[in-house]
């Protein structure tokens, strides 16, 4: 019989989620330098050499690899017979964990938990409450996972309640481009099929706990219904041409997860969860002799890949124009210097509210960009911390009114724009743009100076002007409206779909 310490407990949690702050797997760095070497479309290869340079650049300052350090989720196996030394309820450990995780004076991270979800929507301020799920099994030890994820993965979570007749690969063919690219593809798809609607939710977001392996299922051979199924879906997702960042490309997901569970004969649950290239998780053992003892990586591990951040045409924000903008097209990649500002769901619907009530605006919008990001604070001597961007699609409702009372001239953010917001792009002669979504830390790089301007009370969801030098960014709606988003995808599928034609002539 082994006894749990709270202190113990407790302190495994929080060094456990600053550790996945800046860390990531080596099992997803492997597989996605691999990608890398292989993708053949260069745009998807720059946004792989960016996430693979990010990377490297977190685990050497130990900084976050993305801005949103995501929501955090604790999966607990306890022995029968383990004892725990506390007067505090297991919740309670895990968010003082959690709480000292988050508000880490050398690391601090994002916190993007809010109260009242229907309602006030007021900020926790410490990323508390966790998600806890647990699960009582036999021996004496506590097995412990902790993940953060992201929103913009989360958000794209599936649930369908398929007849027991249907085709599950039909389902997610079907269902994976309905996805956008906003979860931040090359990823890890987690599929949990049958049990009821929650418990398939449960087991797809568990399954990506698990190491990236679909390299070994490949060469060794499937031995289950749920292998056949994870390489089978593997390989035509991939065939989707999707691509890193939805840009089109080889390599749209590095590894698919599956668990199953006996099921009702008239039901057949299936649920989706993506991760990100943020992917973000530790696993560790608690025996009663102390907290978690984790084991950096060695930079050594990760790839030397040489990223000139000074590729791509110089653009001064504070000269731009109209009629330069006109003569960009999509795949364009941009070097942004000057003055940006920064703008997410919270500041729009002020600036709406403001707008339909006539009144006048706290920041002048006329020929600026407003670029989609909440950042995390920064510590020591930077100006702001990793600033990596948000889904822009969660600001399409707001952007016919921005482009048409503003002055707006352009957007940057993150995967795709939706049809109302590329209508009203190439209706005002605008543009969006995109940065590389698990990139956080490499583009707070080119930020040399940030205040809020307005909104402060929002927290990271304030209104910030950056001052910017060398931004990378890519064109991915023009103002023809022409969207790079659904030109590349459409090309590298018609384009992997002649090379299986030829390997298999």
């Amino acid at each position: 019989m082994c006894v749990i310490r709270e202190g113990d407990f407790i302190d495994s949690i929080a060094d456990a989620f600053q550790f996945i702050s800046y860390y990531h797997p080596l099992d997803f760095i492997e597989a996605l330098y691999a990608a890398y070497q292989l993708e053949q479309n260069p745009a998807a290869k720059d946004a792989m050499a960016q996430i693979l340079v990010n990377s490297r650049l977190c685990a050497e300052g130990k900084r976050p690899i993305c801005q949103d350090t995501g929501i955090a989720v604790v999966f607990l196996k306890i022995g029968m017979q383990v004892r725990w030394d506390s007067a505090m309820s297991l919740q309670a450990m895990v968010d003082e964990g959690v709480r000292r995780a988050y508000n880490h004076p050398d690391n601090r991270l994002r916190a993007s938990v809010l109260h009242d979800p229907a309602g006030a929507r007021t900020n926790s301020q410490d990323n508390t409450p966790a998600v806890v799920h647990v699960e009582m099994v036999p021996g004496d030890q506590v097995e412990v996972i902790c993940a953060a994820k992201g929103g913009g993965s989360e958000n794209k979570t599936k649930l369908a309640m398929l007849n027991p007749s249907d085709s599950i690969v039909d389902w997610v063919l079907k269902t994976v481009p309905t996805m956008g690219a906003g979860w931040c593809p090359p990823g890890i798809l987690g599929i949990g099929i049958g049990g009821t609607p929650e418990k398939a939710v449960l087991m797809a977001k568990e399954s990506l706990m698990a190491p990236i392996d679909i390299h070994k299922l490949r060469a060794r051979g499937p031995q289950t219904t749920a292998e056949k199924l994870r390489l089978e879906l593997y390989e035509k997702v991939n065939a989707l041409g999707i691509g890193a960042q939805g840009l089109g490309g080889l390599t749209t997901v590095l590894d698919v997860k599956i668990m199953d569970y006996p099921t009702h004969a008239a039901s057949l649950p299936v649920a989706m969860v993506p991760n990100c290239a943020a992917t973000r998780h530790v696993h560790f053992h608690l025996d009663g002799s102390g907290p978690a003892k984790l084991t950096p990586p060695s930079l050594a591990s990760f790839p030397q890949i040489p990223y000139d951040t000074s590729h791509g045409r110089q653009v001064n924000l504070d000269q731009l124009t109209s009629a330069e903008i006109a003569h960009w097209r999509p795949g364009d990649e941009l070097l942004l210097s000057g003055r940006l500002l920064t703008g997410r769901d919270a500041a729009h619907q002020r600036l709406k509210a403001l707008l339909d009530q006539g009144q006048p605006l706290p920041v002048d919008l006329h020929n600026r960009f407003i670029y989609y990001v909440g950042p995390v604070d920064p510590v020591r001597d930077e100006v702001v911390g990793p600033a990596g961007p948000t889904t822009a699609t969660r600001m399409d409702k707001f952007t016919p009114q921005m482009l048409a009372q503003t002055g707006l001239l352009g957007m940057v953010g993150k995967a795709e724009r939706g049809p109302v917001a590329i209508e009203a792009i190439k209706h005002h002669g605008a543009v969006y743009l995109m940065a590389v979504g698990g990139a956080a830390y490499l583009v707070s790089k080119a930020i040399k100076s940030a205040r809020v301007v307005a909104f402060e009370d929002l927290g990271m969801e304030a209104i910030y002007e950056f001052e910017v030098q060398d931004m990378p960014v890519t064109v991915a709606v023009d103002s023809r409206g022409e969207s790079v988003h659904e030109t590349g995808p459409k090309t590298w599928q018609l384009k992997i779909a002649a090379m299986q034609s030829l390997e298999n002539a």
